[in-house]
């Protein structure tokens, strides 16, 4: 059987890691665990290539070389397509980049090719015009970038992959290293599920089951122009473990409590309870990683007497219960002995 072509889509704004690990792997899909573990005949099951609309090598994100196998002109008939990772700021535009790659990218979904994107590729993958209408993912620090640039995408910042049709034709990826779980979802589909479950064993890919909310501040600074609302978001900073806060609050606004949770939340996106309650598991989330805290303890250091609440609350808000959290996040060791965790060099 001959091997799938895959074209692989790199730009000056490209990150290399996921650019060269997505060539990397499935390079190595069909053969490398066959290789290792003595088992099984070999075969090459992805043919990946670099394309770009630069003919000439040039050098991408942090200055790593890239040798485009072909021009965009030249690439016509990959079954698959494959937008990695951008270094893109999340205030920075994408939309007018590129027009020529993005008719290539209309084009070869148009003749059936599957389109995936890795991470912020979905930020290339929406200036197509592609997700319009559709549900998409990409690293949850472009939840803005979304909703400003791309109103008419269906944007999730939760899923580590995200399908934008019932065929998964369009497949987006998450955060980062989500191009480990895409990578994975390719190999499953286009192969097998069990060469996937290979490929992750000697890479040591992990598959991101539990989601981006664990990896997502709750709490981040929103630009706006209402000094009273910025004033309580600073004092509950300092006073959110403390009982009455609503009260409180709304006594320093000098507001109307309707009055204040109105505006609160068209300044903020969240509305005043979602705001305390999310900065109380933001510092729970902070204790969990570094100490060994009880979490009954936990809870009531950041204002919950009740656990059981905290705990549910905290589920609620990481996907991840308490003490799944603290075994994900926990601090790296500085030793690195051999002899400190059975089954861990640290």
């Amino acid at each position: 059987m001959a091997a799938i072509l895959v074209d692989i889509v790199a730009v000056p704004e490209t990150a290399g890691s996921a650019l060269y690990g997505l060539v990397d792997v499935l390079s190595a899909t069909g053969s490398v665990w066959q290789t290792l573990a003595r088992l099984g005949e070999e075969r090459r099951v992805f043919e990946p290539r670099i394309v770009s609309p630069h003919r000439k090598p040039f050098r991408c994100g942090f200055g790593i070389p890239v040798q485009p196998k072909c021009h965009l002109d030249e690439a016509r008939n990959a079954g698959i397509v494959i937008l990695p990772e951008l270094w893109l700021g999340p205030d920075e535009a994408w939309r007018d980049r590129y027009p020529q790659l993005l008719s290539w990218i209309r084009q070869r979904h148009q003749q059936g090719a599957f389109i995936y994107s890795a991470c912020s590729g979905a930020v290339m993958l929406a200036a197509t015009g592609l997700l319009d209408g559709r549900d998409a993912t990409s690293h949850w620090g472009y939840q803005q970038l979304f909703r400003r640039d791309f109103p008419e995408v269906h944007f999730h910042p939760e899923p580590n992959l995200c399908f934008a049709d019932r065929d998964g034709r369009i497949v987006t990826a998450g955060g980062t290293t989500s191009w480990h779980d895409l990578a994975l979802h390719i190999i499953a589909r286009h192969c097998s599920p069990a060469e996937a479950v290979r490929i992750a064993k000697v890479y040591l890919l992990k598959w991101h089951s539990e989601g981006q909310l664990p990896y997502t501040p709750l709490v981040r600074p929103l630009a706006h122009g209402d000094a009273v609302v910025t004033d309580c978001e600073q004092w509950l900073k300092s006073h959110f473990t403390e009982p009455a806060l609503i009260c409180a609050v709304v006594a320093r606004s000098g507001m109307p409590e309707r009055t204040l949770k109105r505006r609160f939340k068209a300044m903020t996106g969240m509305s005043l309870i979602d705001y305390i309650q999310n900065l109380r598991i933001e510092e729970s989330k902070r204790l969990l990683e570094s100490s060994r805290t009880a979490v009954d303890d936990i809870s009531a250091a950041v204002g919950y007497e009740e656990a059981a609440f905290f705990r549910r609350l905290f589920k609620r808000r990481t996907n991840l219960t308490p003490g799944e959290y603290r075994r994900l996040f926990r601090h790296i060791p500085r030793d690195v002995s051999p002899t400190r965790t059975r089954g861990m060099i640290r």
